[in-house]
């Protein structure tokens, strides 16, 4: 009787121990990501074709508009006359000047602004007597709208690149810091105590904890700081137009309007948007993926 019930036991230890290593393979089998790298052919049809039909897609309805004449040329250009307009840019040696002009004063804007955001958020999250005095002043802050700084900016430094920061920063530090705060908001409170645990407290608890684990609502709040930094800079130079300041592409796009040339407008507007989209996909978006990657939360190309 002693020897059966031995037996028995030993059996379902054995069953028990099966089980434990079959849930541990599947697991495992579920955490396993595939690191082969996608064909150049997948990639095309999957991520570079897309997007061509649709730029195809627009261009062809823009030009039967045209064609068919829904609307006067006078309102809606032939999307000739737009590349016309950008040739003769290319031709006469203004173009990249100036794409470079005003992408070299939303970049440094938008890093003065990350400078001063980061800490600001820091400080809001944490400290609960500056974020009753500060945190809804930045929610509203980011509810205004950037064109509403231009004239009191132009009143205090004239129209100069301070004038360009001044509105930049006001525009993209709101969304920096509340980006920051969200993250920090959605730690779970056990990472922050075995932090502390560990001795990690003060800036070293903020580089080696806070800031990892906030690191998806941060990202999030750069991406918008950049986009109100781009949007700030645009009215600014739209609205502050000046010789002194350079040809940026707010000031191409006030220039078409005042000479009413039509193309012009629209050649603004595309370089405008096509500037925001190839930042976004440059910077943010390998960034972006990087983070995914390092949480497992993207499989590898």
């Amino acid at each position: 009787m002693a020897s059966t019930d031995t037996t028995r036991r030993a059996t379902d230890v054995k069953g028990t121990r099966d089980d434990l290593a079959g849930l541990e393979a599947g697991l495992d089998a579920l955490d396993a990501v595939q690191t082969h790298r996608t064909p150049v052919r997948e990639v095309l049809v999957k991520k570079v074709l897309p997007p061509l039909l649709a730029v195809s897609l627009v261009l062809l309805v823009w030009q039967i508009l045209v064609a068919t004449k829904v609307t006067e040329e006078t309102k809606l250009p032939a999307p000739s006359a737009v590349w016309d307009s950008l040739s003769a840019m290319w031709l006469q040696g203004t173009l990249l000047e100036v794409i470079w002009t005003s992408v070299s004063r939303g970049l440094l804007g938008f890093l003065l602004a990350l400078a001063i955001g980061t800490p600001l958020g820091l400080l809001v999250a944490r400290v609960k007597f500056v974020r009753a005095a500060i945190g809804p002043i930045l929610q509203g802050l980011q509810s205004l709208p950037s064109v509403a700084w231009v004239p009191p900016a132009v009143l205090w430094f004239g129209l100069n690149d301070a004038m360009m920061f001044t509105v930049i920063l006001l525009g993209a530090v709101p969304s920096i810091a509340n980006g920051l705060v969200s993250g920090i908001d959605q730690i779970p409170p056990l990472h922050l105590r075995a932090g502390r645990t560990l001795g990690a407290t003060g800036l070293r608890g903020a580089r080696h904890i806070v800031m990892p684990a906030a690191l998806p609502g941060y990202l999030a709040g750069l991406k918008q700081g950049w986009a109100f930094s781009w949007r700030s800079l645009m009215a600014a130079e739209i609205i502050a137009s000046s010789p002194d300041l350079g040809l940026g592409l707010g000031q191409l796009l006030e220039n078409g309007r005042n000479n009413i040339d039509l193309p012009g407008v629209f050649l603004a507007i595309i370089l405008i948007l096509v500037v925001g989209i190839a930042i976004d996909l440059l910077i943010f978006s390998p960034v972006e993926r990087w983070v995914l990657r390092s949480r497992g939360l993207l499989v590898k190309s």
